[in-house]
């Protein structure tokens, strides 16, 4: 049986009823009425006023205003009688949420919920509770401190967060991961794949590889250094960090949270340090390699002119004088040539503050072009130079000179016997930006598999050739890379060999 509160006729029935319910009430509930002159009156204060305000329902008469207003923080007072007030004049809900210092308890929060009647003698009527809402304050008070406190934690910190709810396949970027990107807070950037077509494309295998590893669970988390593209189109480099935090009954991900961290100035340090490292391996390979020539040369010369002069000391009648001395000289002339030569090494390696201007590459070409047309009078040589006008290089001039030369020399030196040399000057764009000079010639070609790792070494020979010395290729790799620049070569036995500079300019 439904109880019909507002059909039932049985008064008592009805009081009992509304006993009951007050008494069930945490809150304070209440009806006060206004009259015309301001006069205060309470027809209506539940038993609940003493627990909640420590006032009891009969000290509710028209004075109890003066008591309320001694109780409410200084703060709030004003706010509290300017919305009553409001409420009253224009008849309308009152609510508000204010503090009061009660004798007990001390500082408490209350909430004030009621609806207004207006009637015809001018009197206006609230109806409605008080709540203690303290308890809820300060809940309200350590949520906002603690999203505070990390909220001040992100915009403090160099990591961005991402949160990817793979149910809806959508993923939450932080600001600062937004930023990573160079893109505003107010893009909407919220699509997984999005991201992957901003991953470098030559570090999408190893990132996939490795979120997947995890979402198989057989890593505990992931981690994946890549580069991505940013808004202005150049790439930065990020250690992407992510965990599954919930999975469904079969282990699939559902969700994933992570965070990015910016770590270009890293990564660009990092990558410095292993050039640097590389090159001077390479001057510590160069340096070992040039103490070993320097001393089996010097020494093979020096027992050579001591051999020589004991021979001259043995003979008593200096009847071999002339004919050792004839040995001497030529000992003498080839001690003299090495001595030459390494002075040459030592000059190109140690000096640290070379020149290095612009230069238009085109017309040194062209220099070597006219300086070669009389090297050898014998082969009708062919030197195409497919480099503009326009393009200049940051290089040093003698040592432009010495590379070009070294290399056009050593076309027509090592030309094949059968047809005429052709040299090929070609210019060239490399991927990561860098300016290179391709240098093709048609002559005997050199077995890399044989001797690649010989190539630039010092006295190395690859040909029967009676000027060939073996010096030049080692000083001509040494000047480019005291421009820090890099050498590359192809070649076949029988075709011609290819030799790129690559400039360490963009």
């Amino acid at each position: 049986m439904v109880f019909d509160l507002y059909g039932n006729e049985d008064c008592l029935e009805v009081n009992n009823f509304y006993k009951k319910l007050l008494a069930e009430m945490p809150d304070l509930l209440f009806q006060f009425v206004i009259d015309k002159d301001n006069n205060y009156s309470f027809p209506l204060v539940s038993k609940s006023a003493d627990d909640i305000f420590e006032i009891s329902a009969t000290e509710f008469t028209n004075e109890i205003k003066l008591l309320i207003y001694d109780r409410i923080f200084p703060d709030d007072r004003n706010f509290f009688f300017e919305t009553l007030v409001a409420a009253r004049k224009d008849v309308k809900p009152w609510e508000i949420e204010f503090r009061a210092v009660l004798p007990k308890k001390g500082l408490r929060w209350f909430k004030v919920s009621c609806k207004t009647e207006k009637s015809p003698d001018e009197r206006v009527s609230f109806f409605g509770h008080v709540s203690d809402i303290t308890d809820l304050k300060d809940k309200e008070e350590r949520l906002r401190i603690s999203e505070e406190r990390f909220q001040f934690a992100l915009d403090a910190s160099t990591v961005g967060i991402w949160d990817w709810n793979m149910v809806t396949n959508s993923v939450f970027y932080s600001s600062l991961s937004l930023k990573i990107l160079e893109l505003e807070s107010t893009d909407i950037f919220d699509d997984p794949e999005r991201w992957d077509k901003i991953v470098h494309p030559d570090d999408l295998p190893k990132y996939y590889s490795d979120i997947h590893e995890h979402f198989d669970n057989k890593i505990p988390y992931y981690e994946n250094y890549h580069r991505v593209m940013t808004s202005s189109g150049h790439y930065k480099w990020i250690l992407d960090r992510g965990k599954v935090i919930e999975r469904d009954e079969n282990g699939k991900p559902l969700r994933v949270i992570g965070t990015h961290t910016d770590v270009s100035l890293q990564k660009e340090k990092e990558l410095e340090l292993m050039k640097t490292m590389k090159l001077y391996s390479d001057q510590n390979s160069r340096l070992l390699n040039f103490s070993h020539i320097v001393s089996h040369n010097l020494n093979t010369q020096a027992g050579n002119i001591k051999s020589i002069l004991d021979f001259i000391d043995a003979d008593v009648d200096k009847q071999t004088v002339n004919e050792m001395l004839i040995h001497l000289r030529t000992v003498s002339n080839d001690l003299n040539d090495t001595i030459s030569n390494l002075t040459q090494i030592v000059k190109t390696q140690s000096n640290i503050n070379i020149a290095v201007v612009p230069l238009k590459l085109c017309e040194y070409i062209e220099k070597t072009i006219s300086t070669i047309k009389g090297f050898d009078k014998r082969k009708h040589v062919t030197m195409i130079n497919n480099v503009p006008n326009y393009l200049t290089i940051n290089f040093n001039p003698a040592y432009l000179e010495s590379v070009l030369l070294n290399f056009t020399t050593n076309a027509i030196k090592y030309a094949h016997p059968d047809r005429d040399p052709l040299i090929i000057f070609d210019f060239a764009i490399e991927p990561d930006g860098h300016k290179s000079l391709k240098i093709t010639d048609n002559g005997l070609g050199i077995d890399l598999a044989i001797h690649g790792d010989l190539l630039f070494g010092m006295y190395k020979t690859f040909h029967k050739h009676e000027e060939a010395r073996g010096i030049g290729l080692y000083i001509t790799r040494n000047q480019i890379e005291a421009m820090k620049g890099t050498i590359k070569v192809e070649s076949e036995v029988g075709v011609g060999t290819s030799f790129k500079i690559i400039f360490g300019d963009l």
